[in-house]
């Protein structure tokens, strides 16, 4: 009861501290429609026995770069794809059009995050017949070998530009 009451004389009235921008409901961000999650995928794609299992990121680099990378399980085979944008169709239509040229027998489910960018993940499934799970929200330990490989391109992609260095005469005196 006093707790109410102290409550009661606090500016915004509310318990806890929230932005004006969150819902009580959770993300205030769009949602992935019918995702179907990584726990749901086969058993077979664990042990990393059978080539064609893919894991797969974008990546956002400089200037508004972007770059889907996809990592083959079993061989750690790795495609990277420029992608114009990081809007959905974008994205979809390029890692389409690279996952037909592979052979039928590597092209197996893929694995994502839960970037909006594979939103329209049944037209992918469509066009390319391989099936997208997508990870737990926050959980990018569960596509480890993607995430690895991200860490080593971003040797090269860096997400910011390196600042130049600015060599200063030195003096002969």
């Amino acid at each position: 009861m006093l707790k109410k009451e102290l409550i009661q004389h606090l500016r915004s009235k509310r318990l806890l501290r929230r932005s004006r921008h969150s819902r009580a409901g959770g993300q205030s961000r769009g949602r992935i429609v019918d995702a179907i999650s990584i726990r749901e995928r086969p058993a077979e794609i664990e042990d990393r026995a059978i080539p064609g299992h893919w894991e797969g990121d974008l990546l956002g680099g400089t200037k508004n770069s972007h770059i889907a990378t996809l990592v083959e399980r079993h061989s750690r085979f790795t495609i990277l794809v420029k992608v114009p944008s990081k809007d959905t169709a974008t994205v979809v239509a390029a890692l389409s059009k690279h996952v037909r040229k592979l052979p039928a027998s590597l092209r197996r489910p893929l694995t994502w995050d839960r970037g909006l960018e594979m939103a329209k993940h049944k037209s992918f499934t469509v066009d390319t017949n391989v099936k997208v799970y997508f990870c737990d929200p926050q959980s990018p330990w569960q596509r480890g070998t993607n995430e690895n490989t991200n860490g080593l391109l971003r040797q090269y992609l860096p997400k910011k530009p390196t600042c130049p260095v600015t060599l200063k005469p030195i003096s002969t005196r």
